[in-house]
């Protein structure tokens, strides 16, 4: 059976016992389907363990995964704002050209903030058309940070027409809040 992870993963999975009956991992067609889409020869099998509790492994509870992994998307670095001029240029970006800009409002002593900042650079490559900035509130003038409305970090916002359309407070999990910030730019796109 194949699964299609959401991007840009894939994951194929079959039971072992289709797997040892196929001499070559990439024979059968539900490999063949999961190569198609980006892994070539160059996925890693990996055995997964189905039930069995407290360790214990039993040969017919096997399930073998090939994993192929692709990137379509490079790192982009997020601009610094560090003034309420850079903050009003950015939002003028946003109106003139009619597209969403996505800042983040951050902490250098904050290991959250620390933490999403690269995986935002990450999301930043897959939307060409947004602009990520990011706010060291410690570095801008208390101004700056009541505008933006900022009360917990990380806060990463949505911007649009010069206006602010909606946030994420990053308290939880680094993988939701970065499902929430592509839902938030594909509502507000």
């Amino acid at each position: 059976m194949a699964l299609l992870a959401p991007s840009p993963r894939a994951l194929c999975v079959r039971e072992a016992a289709a797997a040892a009956a196929s001499p070559h991992p990439h024979s059968s067609p539900t490999a063949a389907a999961c190569s198609t889409v980006g892994g070539g020869a160059g996925g890693r099998a990996l055995w997964l363990w189905n039930g069995g509790g407290r360790g214990r492994r039993e040969r017919g509870q096997r399930v073998k995964a090939n994993a192929y992994f692709w990137d379509v998307s490079k790192p982009v670095e997020m601009e610094e704002i560090d003034s309420m001029d850079k903050l009003d240029d950015a939002l003028r970006w946003s109106v003139e050209n009619n597209q969403a800009v996505i800042i983040d409002w951050m902490a250098s002593w904050c290991r959250k903030c620390i933490y999403l900042k690269p995986r935002l650079e990450k999301i930043a490559g897959e939307y060409p058309g947004v602009r990520f900035y990011f706010v060291d509130v410690n570095k801008v003038p208390q101004a700056v940070v009541k505008r933006g409305n900022i009360t917990k970090m990380p806060t990463i916002q949505l911007w649009k027409d010069g206006e602010w359309k909606a946030e994420v407070i990053g308290g939880h999990k680094a993988w939701l809040v970065m499902d929430e910030v592509r839902e938030m730019i594909q509502k507000n796109k």
